[in-house]
């Protein structure tokens, strides 16, 4: 099979023509790339009218960026005995947090397995329900929850929970939901409970993959609780805005470079510990 000499130009918004070695042509379908094209920059145009961005202001004022990071720099050092203790608050918002969404969304993505769950009206309703939880912003369930539980980290504990819970329990009950099911079939046949089955046949399928996403979910909440703390959620998210509130960027620099060093050993660690579970 043959296509005909073509430009650039053809070969993009044109179809081609293909001829068999018997003579006979093909012609591709009209290819859609140029109304995908158009509107793609239709809607970036009227994006960019609706949100007031500005090219020309990014390329004026980007200046300024580079004029607080060269304040940033040296950090001040001395304010290191300050940043700890914020430091491991957290770290410790983080890791209870992700334990505690990982637990929670384990019976939950059993009931939205269709293989598992017969019933489409149950499956449905906890699928819809992972949904809604999804759809709630970090930052808005943290203000949330200094609301209902007080300012400090507790609150910040439970919006990590709540994220962790969503985020976890989706990819679990996809994993499931693709599990070989005849290790599973033939417990049943043989007279085991549901549960035991699930637990012997399921579960082992899906523990390292659960395993692996609860490690990088917790990567990401370590940077996801550094700035709980604007909304009052506790955490460094405290002192850095306060620090950026008093221009005191040698602090903010402080406050940065040990949230960077700390997230790379975190990352470090759960990278070296999901390459065991492969």
């Amino acid at each position: 099979m043959k296509s005909d000499n073509l430009s650039l130009y053809d070969r993009l918004f044109k179809p081609r023509t293909y001829t068999l070695e018997d003579g006979k042509q093909i012609q591709e379908k009209r290819s859609r790339l140029p109304l995908v094209l158009i509107i793609l920059l239709i809607a970036t145009v009227v994006s960019g009218e609706l949100t007031g961005f500005s090219f020309s202001t990014l390329v004026k004022r980007i200046n300024y960026f580079f004029v607080i990071l060269r304040d940033m720099i040296p950090p001040d050092w001395a304010y290191m005995p300050r940043v700890w203790q914020p430091l491991m608050d957290t770290i410790k918002m983080s890791l209870l947090g992700s334990l505690i969404g990982a637990v929670l969304c384990i019976p939950f993505s059993v009931l939205c397995a269709s293989n598992l769950i017969r019933t489409k009206l149950v499956t449905g309703f906890f699928k819809l329900f992972y949904s809604i939880v999804r759809t709630l912003p970090t930052l808005v369930i943290a203000l949330i929850a200094t609301y209902i539980f007080g300012l400090g980290t507790f609150a910040g504990t439970v919006a990590i929970a709540v994220f962790t819970f969503a985020y976890c329990g989706k990819i679990l009950y996809e994993q499931i939901e693709t599990a070989d099911m005849g290790s599973h079939e033939a417990l049943e046949a043989l007279g085991m409970g549901r549960i035991s089955a699930i637990r012997y046949a399921i579960w082992p399928q899906v523990l390292p993959q659960f395993i692996s996403t609860v490690l990088f979910c917790f990567e990401g909440n370590v940077r996801y609780a550094s700035i709980l703390g604007y909304v009052g959620a506790g955490g460094l998210g405290l002192i850095l805005n306060e620090r950026i509130g008093w221009m005191e960027y040698a602090r903010v620099g402080m406050i940065l470079l040990a949230l960077f060093v700390t997230v790379v050993i975190i990352e470090s660690i759960s990278s070296y510990l999901r390459s065991k579970l492969a």
